[in-house]
């Protein structure tokens, strides 16, 4: 059997030489305040207050069925949200077509992941460069967290209301791919960390009497070609020391992946929950009135722009000082040469245009087949990431259209979600090493957990529960959602750490900004098949709770895809992978 490893012993030797603690800490930190800043606009404003305040826009405009003349809110001007009759459906036009005000929301979510898909895509080539990847980042975070606060300068009652869409697209756009920058850096963080090095020094160390065969570099693999160093492949076939230390290292690396990812989920749940509970003050002062609504999202702009301050000091902006050994040797004088040569010749629009000719690269039969698990992953979470992201905002929009619970009661929801969030993404991992549980095995389970809320959300349509003849049961009273929270939140936490960490083993070094955007058009925020489905539903019913139906079996068909991924296979082809371009 042979094994590739990330570098050379030699190379290794001079990597720990060079290697910072303090330095890396320090990187560490930057990326966890970026968490820190960002997750705050989706747990405040994308699941809660975002779809809640699109709808209270089109509700303050619009008009109840079925004649349409009747306001649904008694004083738009006021910004009072009184609906005249809660059994009527409220409706709002928009050009030509009269849509109803939930859905005016799910459009909006739509759209922004069709925008987001497209600026993602376009900005993969640039943010693996690393001088690029961090104002990349803060550009859109500052774009995003900009649009979030201009929620505060526009009422309902302002004849471009609907500029109010606009901005949700921005924010979102500017968060998912502010996002795509973020995690482009985890792979890179987690083998620097300390543990990682240590165990690699020690595989290293046991390789010493074991004759190495080089694998040599292609002579033109070009500019599309791995950024890693050559690698060293050994037979370790019989060598059992190796395989254990070989074994040891991959742990290390995803146990370590793992636990950056969930930190930073971790930290911005709780950075969530802060703002949650402040915007709970406003929010009932003042009624759950529409401007209280927007004061939230306005809230969640300025803390994303004021905490990605130390993001903008601490995360690298520049690529690694070249090594001493890579200047005295030809080929390291011709590495920075090409890279000096590559930055002087960089241009933006050119980026763009080869960042979408490598896409259709990247989805050439041809290359698929090279990284077959990769792409079964990543068909599995276009599934998830639609189904769990459209499973938050349906709940919402379901408590407060369907249940009439007030804005306090969903504030509450919203803050008992990510709390239970930060106990799932702590737990599960315990519950992982104490039975031996694959990550695949852990996924597959929450997965199967997350169908349930769906699959409960369906029995409302019993006689037993849609009469009345039993008052509990089916999602039919607002003390189910509270419990729902507790479980869905526990659960979700969990599945973005692991699903994040455990595609950085999918793909290719050096090449994570490009990957990690084919991971973000699909990710808790890029929602793009579900809000539509819902929407549509939601419209031709006249019922959300039809919804439940989709969303259990878009749930379900991401399982059997989950199943059949071979994650050894997977990292090895991705070590090896070498993009040959489209001829």
């Amino acid at each position: 059997m042979s094994e590739y490893y990330p570098v050379s012993a030699n190379e290794f030797t001079m990597t720990q030489l060079a290697y910072n603690a303090a330095k890396y800490k320090q990187q560490l930190r930057g990326w966890l305040s970026y968490a820190f800043a960002s997750e705050v606009f989706v747990i405040v404003s994308l699941t809660l207050f975002l779809p809640l305040c699109l709808e209270q826009f089109a509700r303050d405009n619009g008009f109840l069925l079925p004649d349409k003349t009747q306001p649904c809110s008694s004083r738009p001007g006021n910004e009072t949200v009184v609906v005249t009759d809660e059994a009527a459906r409220c409706v709002v036009k928009l050009g030509w077509a009269w849509i109803d005000t939930a859905s005016f929301s799910l459009y909006v979510n739509s759209a922004s992941v069709a925008l987001q898909a497209l600026t993602v895509i376009s900005m993969g080539g640039i943010a693996d460069h690393p001088p690029h990847r961090k104002r990349l980042l803060l550009s859109f975070a500052f774009f995003g967290a900009a649009s979030a606060i201009l929620f505060l300068a526009l009422p309902s009652s302002s004849p471009i209301w609907p500029t109010s869409a606009l901005l949700g697209i921005f924010a979102n756009v500017g968060f998912g791919a502010s996002v795509v920058a973020m995690n482009a850096y985890i792979p890179t963080l987690a083998q620097d960390s300390e543990d990682v090095i240590q165990t690699l020094h020690e595989l290293h160390e046991a390789q010493i009497n074991v004759v190495p065969q080089v694998v040599d570099e292609p002579e033109s693999a070009g500019a599309d070609a791995p950024l890693l160093p050559r690698t060293l492949s050994t037979d370790i076939s019989g060598n059992e020391e190796l395989t254990s230390l070989h074994a040891k290292y991959h742990a290390t690396l995803s146990a370590t992946t793992s636990r950056i990812s969930s930190l930073g989920i971790a930290l911005g749940y709780a950075a969530g929950i802060i703002l949650l509970l402040l915007a709970l003050i406003p929010v009932t002062k003042l009624g759950g009135s529409t401007f209280s609504l927007r004061l939230a999202i306005g809230l969640s702009g300025i803390w994303w722009a004021v905490f990605s301050l130390p993001a903008a000091v601490w995360l690298p902006s520049a690529a690694p000082p070249v090594r001493d050994d890579e200047h005295e040797s030809s080929n390291g004088a011709n590495r920075v040469q090409e890279d000096l040569d590559c930055q002087a010749k960089w241009n933006m629009g050119r980026e763009i245009v080869n960042a979408w000719k490598r896409l259709g690269g990247m989805l050439r039969w041809q290359e698929i087949k090279k990284l077959r698990n990769t792409f079964q992953y990543l068909a599995a979470w276009f599934l998830l990431s639609d189904g769990f992201t459209t499973i938050t905002s349906t709940a919402v929009l379901f408590a407060k259209t369907s249940l009439h619970m007030p804005p306090s009661s969903l504030i509450l929801i919203g803050v008992i979600t990510p709390t239970s969030g930060i106990l799932g993404s702590l737990v599960w991992p315990i519950i992982q090493r104490k039975f031996g549980w694959s990550n695949i095995r852990i996924l597959v389970t929450l997965v199967v957990m997350a169908s349930c809320i769906p699959a409960y959300g369906c029995l409302g349509f019993l006689p037993v529960f849609k009469n009345g003849t039993v008052k509990f049961g089916g999602l039919t009273t607002p003390g189910e959602m509270f419990a729902l929270a507790v479980y869905f939140g526990s659960v979700y936490g969990a599945f973005q750490g692991y699903a994040r960490a455990f595609y950085a083993e999918l793909i290719p070094a050096g090449e994570e900004a490009r990957w990690y955007g084919l991971f973000s058009i699909t990710d808790k925020s890029s929602s793009f098949v579900g809000p539509l489905a819902v929407g549509l539903i939601a419209d031709m019913t006249g019922n959300i709770r039809y919804a439940f139906f989709f969303l259990v079996i878009m749930v379900w068909l991401a399982v059997p895809i989950l199943l059949s991924i071979d994650i050894n296979r997977g990292r090895r082809d991705a070590r090896e992978y070498v993009y040959r371009g489209s001829h």
